[in-house]
């Protein structure tokens, strides 16, 4: 990486963390305090009621306070990520990023606590005196051999769940990867050869998790800077490293890696050589989890070991040990049951669940949230992808199930399969549902192509894709024009050097596509003389032309103009074969959950039959992000209280569907309000039949479903992923020029997945 984009990154994570307002938490209310009676049950007198039943019962606090989901994460900054021991402040953006972590993944609130205490033993004494405060506690970069000693004082006295997760979250991710792992080679645990090189919590606490797997323990060869960890050994040496001695004599790690059927790194880069490993058992197990640089790259694996199985603690390899995998949703399992520690069986059902999510995937099999990826058991897929939204509902409610078979439970779960299915459809409810399309984007590369390259939005975008997916920009514009504005923008990104460029004033391809245009074109009254033109000047019908040859997948465009304008040109071009487009959906992601509203920009008085045509696609939309759609037609008219224009062309919508005999719920026509609240539906039409607010709010004019979207979007906080062209097999898609550069990537995500997946 060079200097310039090292300083790009570098930069923009110091804004991330600063804007728009500092640090990564805040607190928010889950009560209303708006009037007096909420003040006098909120504090005096009426918080007294739920302080003297929590003194009567202990219990109870889970009921009448945050406690019982509530985890604290301490630290004092001793031992963070590769930084070493730079103290307990500078420690905190870390620890305010697992926070988030746990609120993003798991829905737990946490809250992060830096101490100012090298001693382990007070160390433990604070932290035990927090118990009231907290339903479990989460250690955090704490160094070794301290961080062994401040977990087993607080395990003894504490009577909530005390978790090390450098420790034990790395030892079951690594313990679900090498299950599987072996499962492809067709090797036990009891049967082969373990080297180690790395003697601290992390690496101890593997090693202590594959003894507790099956493997032997005369089997386990410990290396560290000095070598072989052997019996009577004094140098660098810890009791957690005394355990795992070999021998009497000194020997090199390139001594003891023959024969050997696993590697597992946790130290650094470059320990493991290829020629080491070529002294390994045949199918050996690469474990090289050293980050950023692992111990050995996996192309220099394979140079020496072809069928090796490699995992790497990277995001861009395959099978990356991240112990987020794991955290999240250990404790989620382990607060909703109450339990009073995370035992070794919690633990062994954490990996058991997470290797059988992996094996129980298949080629078609992808969750819905990672459409378009072949997501197939073997050497390349040992364990589940971070995003993937089934891990809380299969990791959780086995730890919960754990627990309560092991006793640790203090409020067991009567129905696990309800508790499950509940876990399962949270996961959709937060802003992380882009995040499984960014998934299926970057397995599934595609080239999409941008008409207004020139843009800084694109550019920054443009970038942003080749650093998080696979999908390949293409950008029509100058190229001169496009590496100054790089340069400009401190973009390390360059033309044809990192993306292809299309350039409208000179390109060997001038000649094709104006052809192709005009013979298009020609009964439309387009001339020779006027394709030429237009393919010299207008990047939409370039991108259209590009995307009709098969140059490139997927078209956006839209960024500055008027949308009906560029919606004409790909009208025109690729609007064949049944393609057309329905209408405009914009996803508005919003704090308690997901909103679609339709139709944006299309249609602007559509008739009924469009109407049906924009609904149906909506919920198609709806169904591949996870959501299960309950559908409004909304309108000035409630339920036929006015004849309006909007009123009866919805009326007649209803009646399209009801003939049709749809599979999902809609209902209408109605006011926004009565879409949204199903009391006040209810209340001014009893006989509604659909339950609960709607997620989709389909309108009778793209004027009101603009408008509702710009307020959700400027004055809610709304989040808007959009707007999705319906009905052109995501052949493009038409933005507005409001669009941000993350709405950009966004929509290139969007864009990045099959055809078959976005119609």
């Amino acid at each position: 990486m060079d200097e310039t984009r090292a300083e790009n990154l570098r930069q923009a994570a110091l804004d991330y963390h600063e804007f728009p307002k500092p640090g990564k938490l805040e607190i928010r209310a889950t009560k209303p305090l708006a009037n007096g009676r909420d003040l006098a049950r909120a504090y005096s007198p009426g918080v007294a009621e739920a302080c003297l039943e929590i003194k009567a019962d202990p219990a109870t606090a889970s009921r009448y306070t945050g406690r019982g989901n509530m985890v604290g994460v301490v630290t004092n900054g001793t031992a963070v990520l590769g930084l070493g021991n730079i103290g307990a402040l500078a420690s905190k953006p870390v620890m305010e990023g697992k926070a988030v972590l746990f609120k993003k993944f798991a829905n737990i609130d946490c809250f992060d606590i830096e101490l100012n205490e090298p001693d382990p033993y007070k160390l433990a004494d604070i932290v035990c005196a927090l118990e009231p405060t907290f339903g479990a506690i989460n250690l955090e970069d704490i160094k070794a051999p301290d961080c062994f000693i401040v977990e087993q004082l607080c395990r003894e006295r504490m009577k909530i769940p005390v978790f090390h997760d450098d420790q034990h979250g790395t030892a079951i991710v690594v313990g679900a990867a090498a299950t599987n792992a072996l499962h492809v080679a067709g090797k036990k645990f009891s049967d082969i050869k373990i080297v180690s090189t790395g003697g601290g919590a992390a690496g101890i606490a593997c090693l202590n998790m594959l003894l507790k797997l099956g493997v032997k323990r005369e089997n386990v060869w410990l290396c560290d800077l000095a070598g072989l960890v052997y019996q009577g050994r004094t140098d660098q040496m810890t009791d957690q490293k005394a355990a795992y001695a070999q021998g009497t004599t000194p020997a090199t790690l390139g001594e003891v890696i023959a024969g050997a059927d696993l590697f597992l790194g946790l130290s650094g880069p470059g320990v493991l050589t290829p020629e080491m490993v070529a002294k390994m058992a045949p199918r050996p197990i690469i474990f090289a989890l050293a980050n950023p640089t692992p111990e050995i790259l996996p192309d220099a694996v394979r140079a020496v070991a072809p069928d090796a199985i490699i995992a790497t603690g990277r995001s861009d390899f395959p099978n990356q040990v991240n112990n987020v995998l794991c955290f999240p949703f250990i404790f989620r399992g382990a607060l909703d049951v109450g339990a009073t520690e995370i035992n070794d069986a919690m633990q062994l059902a954490c990996i058991d669940g997470i290797a059988a999510l992996a094996r129980a995937t298949t080629s078609a099999e992808a969750a819905a949230a990672y459409k378009g990826e072949q997501l197939t058991f073997g050497a390349t897929y040992l364990i589940p992808k971070p995003f993937d939204p089934r891990l809380i509902g299969v990791v959780a409610s086995a730890v919960a199930k754990a627990a309560m078979e092991t006793g640790v439970a203090t409020r067991p779960i009567a129905d696990l399969d309800a508790y499950r299915g509940k876990l399962d459809g949270s996961v959709f409810k937060s802003a992380l549902m882009m995040r499984p399309v960014f998934e299926a984007a970057r397995n599934a590369t595609r080239r999409i192509i941008f008409a207004e390259g020139e843009d800084e939005r694109v550019l920054r975008a443009a970038n942003a894709m080749l650093e998080e997916t696979t999908d390949k920009p293409i950008l029509i514009g100058r190229p001169d024009v496009i590496a100054r504005r790089c340069e400009r923008a401190g973009l390390p990104i360059r033309p044809d050097r990192d993306f292809e460029i299309i350039n409208p004033q000179s390109d060997a391809r001038y000649r094709d596509y104006w052809q192709t245009y005009h013979e298009l074109m020609e009964r439309r009254g387009v001339t020779p003389d006027t394709a030429r033109a237009v393919l010299r000047t207008n990047s939409t019908a370039i991108g259209a032309i590009a995307v009709h040859r098969k140059d490139a997948d997927s078209l956006i465009c839209g960024t500055f103009g008027q949308y009906l304008w560029h919606l004409k040109y790909v009208r025109e071009v690729l609007a064949r074969g049944g393609l057309r487009p329905h209408g405009a959906l914009s996803l508005m992601i919003q704090e308690d959950g997901p909103l679609f509203i339709a139709d944006t920009a299309v249609n602007p008085v559509p008739t009924p039959e469009q109407i049906v045509e924009t609904t149906i696609g909506a919920v198609r939309h709806a169904k591949r992000f996870g959501i299960v759609p309950k559908v409004a037609l909304c309108s000035h008219s409630s339920f036929g209280n006015l004849d309006s224009d909007s009123g009866r062309r919805m009326r007649a919508a209803m009646e399209i569907l009801d003939n049709r005999e749809v599979d999902f719920a809609y209902e209408g026509e109605m006011n926004v309000d009565a879409a949204l609240d199903p009391e006040l539906r209810a209340r001014i039409f009893p006989h509604t039949r659909m339950d609960g607010a709607a997620n989709i709010l389909i309108f009778a004019f793209t004027d009101a479903a603009s408008t509702a979207r710009n307020m959700l979007r400027m004055k809610a906080g709304g989040l808007e992923v959009g707007p999705i062209l319906m009905g052109m097999g995501n052949l493009a898609h038409v933005v507005t020029p409001s669009i941000t550069a993350r709405g950009l990537l966004n929509m290139s995500a969007i864009a990045g997945t099959p055809v078959s997946h976005y119609g």
